[in-house]
């Protein structure tokens, strides 16, 4: 079962790449994944965090609900913090408001998440195992290391936005897999809610363009 929810997870991510080569840097025909620059990064990018992440997975053997919810709470607390760290230098207004709502539904995502796996494992069982940490502190390291390049090269907002979309996209996959691992309909329901606003956020940043 493990194999084949990895495999889904990736095969989704592999058709989020290919439905978005573009032909065009217009917004609404590719968006920011439409440039060479960020497809050839996109590609490695793709196999690294999934391989890491949902290997992790892997080896967490048993307990599947309980360590996809681990690895995506970790995940949100990452990526808000990425979020967080870098809206304020991105000069878009347009792109920090999208940022701003992206935050508030990874804030709010975890705070649900937090109750429920409070109240189904209590706080000590929902701490992290070493495996599952790693995984998330290695992707985080990355996408924090390719944000500050792109601000030092003064390419944040363009760069910043597809990062964007990206985890969006990991994100989502996660949270599939959680919705199919659990029995909860309380989870269900966040997961659902959260789904279906990382949708609209992602076309958002997908579709951005610096010279709208």
């Amino acid at each position: 079962m493990w194999y084949n929810e990895a495999m889904d997870g990736q095969e989704y991510l592999n058709q989020i790449s290919a439905s978005n080569r573009p032909t065009s840097k217009t917004k609404g025909k590719g968006g920011i994944l439409s440039s060479k620059f960020v497809m050839v990064g996109l590609i490695g990018l793709v196999a690294l965090v999934v391989i890491i992440i949902l290997g992790a997975l892997l080896g967490g053997g048993k307990g599947g609900e309980k360590n996809l919810a681990i690895s995506l709470k970790l995940h949100i607390e990452n990526t808000t913090e990425e979020v967080k760290k870098y809206q304020s230098d991105v000069k878009s207004s347009e792109l920090r408001s999208y940022s701003a709502s992206f935050a508030g539904v990874l804030d709010d995502t975890k705070n649900k998440l937090d109750e429920y796996m409070t109240e189904k494992y209590g706080s000590k069982e929902s701490k992290a195992d070493k495996k599952l940490t790693e995984a998330a502190k290695t992707a985080k390291d990355k996408l924090d290391s390719e944000l500050f390049e792109a601000k030092i090269n003064g390419i944040l907002d363009r760069i910043f936005a597809h990062k964007m979309a990206y985890e969006i996209a990991l994100l989502r996959t996660e949270e599939t897999q959680l919705n199919k691992s659990t029995k909860s309909d309380s989870l269900k329901e966040t997961l659902s809610t959260s789904l279906g606003s990382l949708e609209k956020l992602y076309d958002n940043f997908n579709n951005f363009s610096e010279g709208e």
